[in-house]
């Protein structure tokens, strides 16, 4: 059965990020079923998935209650449009403002992380026409190595190169500042030195464009598949300081580290931040249905308000925004997030695992080990320093694959080798299956030969 449906597959499917003619000498897993940590592919092989499949299976695999909440919804209403309103979406909306902080009470339903990012810049600029009619307020300030998704206009505030290169020339009007990545600071700064360049670089952007040109910055609270890079504390207070003396929005991209990636529900909590739009996607429903969400400030909602024929309403629709099967699962996630205390063994294991793979910095194979929470990385190495080839990295997550953890890496990205292996487990993850990552990591790490 197995074979068939590889047959089936290769004639068949497209995969995303994939050579298929590689498939001639390498068999992609069919994976069967899942529960908790754990997936099992159709030879009954059992992996512990220490990616959370794309960063998104937060609350695990496998739970009834998403399932029952699903199943009963599709019989009670399957779909309508969000023209209208469905009661799943009204309630998913109102326990969001309920714990997205400050005035964050406005939100717009769509499909994924790309949609809600194309979404947070469509409103950034109607926005800067409503509130600056006399200016040309259209530019949005990105960052070097942040990810946005892959329609165009989040693929043009993306800024990781090989993601775009193909795809040139892109949406104009999209700038990008050096990222708070510390470890090979891209001004060649050592950390001491620092003081945040990297934010007035931001500044530096704003000041060479005209800030009458310019209308927001979208970051990633921590640049999630760029590479795992934290700032600093005061990176993010700073920020939002700039944004506010220039008038700009600041739209943060929690697609990854929302709902209790990071030990807190939202990252922005960790600096005690309130964006003025959030963007919001797979741990929304941990990834059993596709759901997405941009939110806004009541200020940034109350600037779209006027009489019809002022013509300030925004100018988007979305056939299955609000969809209502989406949103009773995101409910029921949202209910096992904060039933479950995920948020706080997110935190705990994570700093439990982080804890533990520090020590692999004494390994010549590793050069950095960074995160927060249940979003960690290991940066690998040559033994000059220089970044570990890609085949070598792939070598090294195959061997983990065989002995049964599943991690990331970055991928498809910069133009740089890929060696930066993700850990992203499900937030359920026990201290045992942590044990189970790092010595399993530790024991292939150990016997590699560079």
């Amino acid at each position: 059965m197995e074979a068939n449906y590889r047959e089936i597959d290769k004639s068949h499917v497209w995969h995303p990020l994939f050579q298929h003619q590689q498939l001639d000498e390498t068999d992609l897993l069919v994976i069967k079923t899942a529960n908790g940590t754990t997936l099992v592919d159709a030879d009954g092989r059992e992996y512990l998935d220490a990616y959370s499949a794309l960063w998104n299976v937060n609350v695990g695999y496998g739970r009834q209650e998403i399932a029952d909440a699903v199943y009963a919804q599709i019989q009670e209403l399957c779909y309508y449009p969000h023209s209208q309103i469905n009661v799943p979406a009204t309630e998913l909306a109102e326990k969001l403002a309920a714990c997205l902080p400050g005035d964050l009470n406005h939100v717009y339903f769509c499909n994924s992380g790309s949609e809600a990012n194309e979404t947070a810049i469509k409103i950034a600029r109607q926005y800067g026409k409503l509130t600056y009619p006399g200016e040309n307020r259209y530019k949005i300030i990105s960052r070097y190595r942040g990810y946005h998704g892959f329609t165009y206009g989040a693929m043009s505030a993306t800024g990781q190169a090989r993601r775009r290169a193909k795809f040139e020339p892109l949406v104009s009007g999209f700038y990008h500042a050096q990222p708070p990545y510390c470890y090979r600071c891209p001004l060649g700064l050592d950390v001491a030195a620092c003081n945040d360049a990297c934010v007035n670089d931001i500044e530096r952007i704003i000041h060479s464009e005209g800030p009458e040109t310019v209308i927001a910055v979208i970051a990633e609270p921590i640049i999630g598949g760029g590479g795992v890079i934290v700032p600093s504390d005061e990176y993010f207070p700073k920020l939002r300081k700039i944004c506010d003396d220039y008038g700009l929005l600041l739209i943060l991209d929690e697609v990854i580290t929302g709902f209790g990636r990071t030990g807190k529900m939202f990252a922005c909590e960790h600096w005690g931040l309130q964006p003025d739009i959030i963007t919001l996607a797979k741990g929304l429903t941990s990834g059993y249905i596709p759901l997405g969400a941009c939110v806004t400030s009541t200020s940034v909602f109350n600037t779209f308000l006027g009489n019809p024929e002022e013509n300030r309403e925004f100018s988007q629709v979305c056939t299955y925004g609000g969809h209502p099967v989406a949103c009773a699962a995101g409910i029921e996630n949202l209910n096992i997030l904060q039933n479950e205390h995920l948020c706080e063994n997110a935190e705990k294991i994570g700093k439990y695992l982080l804890d533990k793979l520090k020590p692999l910095l004494d390994l010549p194979i590793v050069g950095d080990v960074r995160g927060k929470g249940l979003m960690l990385a290991v940066e690998l190495v040559q033994s000059d320093g220089a970044r570990l080839e890609t085949v070598k990295t792939n070598r090294i997550l195959a061997e983990l694959r065989e002995k049964g953890v599943i991690v990331g890496k970055i991928g498809h990205a910069l133009f740089e080798p890929e060696n930066i292996i993700f850990i992203a487990p499900p937030l359920i993850l026990t201290e045992t299956e942590a044990d189970r990552i790092f010595d399993t990591l530790r024991e292939v790490l150990i016997q590699q030969e560079f």
